[in-house]
């Protein structure tokens, strides 16, 4: 990916999430996975404006994806079946 790329998806990343806060967090739902095609369930990123994040394992949108974080007490937000 060139740097140019790059920057444009940092400037879409933060035009959606820049200023944004955490309202709710929770896992998808069963009816959401099997709607996805997924065999697992990821952790569902709510914020203020209702726009709903949640990570795949790829941008394909394949399978649910883990998140990490720098946080020793939870360096890692797993998928659940």
């Amino acid at each position: 990916m060139t740097e140019r790329h790059n920057e444009i998806w940092v400037s879409k990343a933060a035009a959606v999430l820049v200023g944004r806060t955490i309202k709710k967090v929770r896992y998808l739902t069963d009816d959401e996975r099997k709607g996805l095609g997924w065999s697992m369930r990821s952790i569902v990123i709510i914020l203020d404006d209702e726009t709903h994040i949640w990570p795949s394992m790829d941008d394909e949108g394949n399978n649910a994806g883990a998140l990490f974080t720098t946080d020793t007490k939870l360096m890692t937000i797993p998928v659940v079946p």
